[in-house]
């Protein structure tokens, strides 16, 4: 099973996005231009479905 979250912090940071802050258990805070609200990010991302979402609620328009 492919881990994405490498890729998905890459296309954040791209894309202007910027990292926040620790959020709880083991989720990061990060902020986007693009989107009103702050996008959570877990540090393990096995599936390209909750990838995708997570660049969707950033407004990055990519797909694994």
């Amino acid at each position: 099973m492919a881990e994405y979250e490498k890729k998905v912090r890459e296309i954040l940071s791209q894309n202007g996005c910027h990292f926040v802050r620790h959020g709880k258990g083991s989720h990061d805070v990060w902020k986007s231009p693009c989107a009103k609200d702050p996008i959570v990010v877990p540090q393990k991302i096995k599936s390209r479905h909750m990838a995708n979402t997570i660049l969707k609620q950033s407004g990055i328009d990519y797909r694994f």
